[in-house]
């Protein structure tokens, strides 16, 4: 969250008069401000829900619409990694053409791909039509916190984004639960379709409120409004290449010419990083990132510690959500109810870490992660000796550890990461952070979805399940350890005037 709202910051001063110049729109009332608020958080919820929802429906899914098991893989990872690809371009979008308008066109995109992934008629047809909404995703979450920017004045912008903490928790809380209810609930016969048709009226609210509560202030680039769609092509073409074999490979019998992939996949992410240095080194036009501050350790290092956290933390719920309903046969709802303790750990310890980041600075990192690994080191002994009896209780006070821990780390960890940046990166650092996320995210389904499948079987039954889901409790408490490492070459405080 952090990240998107560092990204606004090159762009729109906090400090800039919100209505200065001739051409400035007219001061927005309080009740329209607020309003504006709600439609930022509306498309905010919209992304949120979709990055998730998928990990307590897939069985349902693929009961529907067959498939196999690479593909419950990509109906997740294919909109996170759609996301990653095309979140450092849907920012420029927003300078060049308008933070409202492109606001509106990826709400209009998000919410017709959702209506295309509810009518899927088959597990490529909803691939697809996940594709298209992670490609809108990338559009209209980008421009939600500048509009914050413009809506309100510097006085009240820590009240606006101070709403964003409990509306983020509450929706982590929520989303899952809500979603299992949904697929339990068949409204209509719609089944897990409904998970779907949800964004419809969230989108509705949003794009018709938006319409005159979002102030259409004209767009930030005037001298550069150059497009590297060039970099967008060539760093989306090697994400591509290096999620498609992790997901790809247990089906299809690890041939060689994944490996040739998976080392493709660096040579084409090297020649994105020479590609932008002779763009930058040309002058004139804007790359889509600024190598400069990978020169810094503490961003470098920060970098691979989204890629690390997010990827362990991403996948192991993946794992665990299929285990609960494939390998002990919970319902949606119940599944996604035994998490909500993990959820609900997350949501009180963001609490706590915004309390204590202040003082504590890069020390909360390292408290969060030493929970964290508490609670998964709970979760593998309960794993390894299970009995026939294995139920919701027995796992909820590790969930709750675990979540804890993890939700520590949420609220600080992008201002301590930018803890180093200068004024003139933090809009590309920010979004390579964002956009690295959400790339630790497939790579996280990716991995831990691959060693699930492959060490569960092709006929998962109880027992396999239980010893591919311990398993991945080990590569995620051995992530854990990686990203404790990494923390100590983070900067030591967060960065002033930061998102927060």
């Amino acid at each position: 969250m952090s990240a998107v709202l560092e990204s606004a910051a090159p762009t729109v001063a906090a400090d800039a008069p919100i209505h200065a110049g001739p051409t400035a729109p007219k001061r927005t009332g309080a009740d329209r401000k607020w309003l504006g608020l709600g439609v930022v958080l509306a498309a905010t919820l919209m992304n949120l829900l979709d990055a998730t929802v998928v990990n307590v429906a897939a069985p349902a899914i693929r009961a529907d619409l067959g498939g196999s098991y690479s593909a419950l893989q990509w109906m997740a990872a294919a909109y996170t990694l759609t996301l990653a690809a095309g979140l450092l371009t849907g920012g420029r979008l927003g300078d060049i053409f308008g933070r409202k308008r492109m606001m509106q066109i990826g709400i209009v995109g998000f919410v017709a791909a959702s209506v295309l992934c509810a009518v899927a008629w088959s597990p490529e047809a909803l691939i697809t039509a996940r594709v298209l909404q992670g490609l809108a995703g990338a559009v209209m979450i980008p421009q939600g916190f500048g509009l914050i920017r413009d809506l309100f004045p510097p006085q009240e912008m820590g009240k606006a984004f101070a709403m964003f903490g409990p509306a983020i928790g509450l929706a982590t809380i929520l989303g899952p639960i809500v979603a299992g209810a949904l697929v339990d609930a068949d409204l209509f016969g719609t089944g897990w379709r409904m998970i779907f048709l949800i964004n419809v009226p969230l989108g509705l609210f949003a794009l018709l409120v938006g319409r005159f509560a979002l102030p259409a202030k004209p767009p930030v680039a005037k001298d550069d409004k150059s497009m590297d769609l060039l970099g967008v092509l060539i760093g989306g073409s090697g994400m591509f290449m290096l999620v498609y074999p992790l997901v790809q490979g247990q089906e299809k019998g690890w041939p060689v010419w994944m490996f040739a992939m998976l080392a493709g996949a660096v040579a084409v992410l090297a020649g994105f990083v020479a590609y932008t240095l002779r763009r930058t080194a040309k002058g004139g036009k804007a790359p889509l990132v600024q190598l400069s501050v990978f020169a810094k350790r503490s961003y470098s290092s920060g970098v691979l510690f989204v890629i690390v956290f997010f990827g362990a933390i991403t996948g192991l719920s993946m794992a665990i959500g299929l285990f609960l309903q494939l390998g002990l046969g919970f319902s949606a709802m119940r599944a996604s109810l035994t998490m909500g303790s993990w959820a609900l750990g997350a949501f009180v310890g963001s609490g706590i870490s915004g309390v204590v980041m202040g003082k504590l600075g890069r020390k909360v990192l390292h408290i969060g992660l030493s929970i964290m690994a508490v609670g998964i080191t709970w979760l593998y002994f309960v794993f390894a000796n299970a009995t026939t009896d294995l139920g919701s209780w027995s796992l909820v006070a590790p969930f709750l550890v675990f979540g804890l821990g993890m939700g520590m780390i949420f609220v600080p960890l992008f201002d301590i990461i930018m803890g180093d940046v200068k004024d003139h990166e933090v809009g590309s650092a920010s979004s390579a952070l964002e956009s690295m996320q959400q790339l630790a995210a497939a790579l996280g389904v990716a991995v831990f979805g691959t060693v699930f499948f492959s060490q569960g079987g092709a006929h998962m039954h109880r027992q396999s399940a239980v010893d591919a889901v311990a398993t991945t409790t080990l590569i995620a408490l051995a992530l854990t350890a990686v990203a404790f490492v990494l923390g100590f070459l983070l900067p030591k405080h967060a960065r002033q005037g930061g998102g927060h």
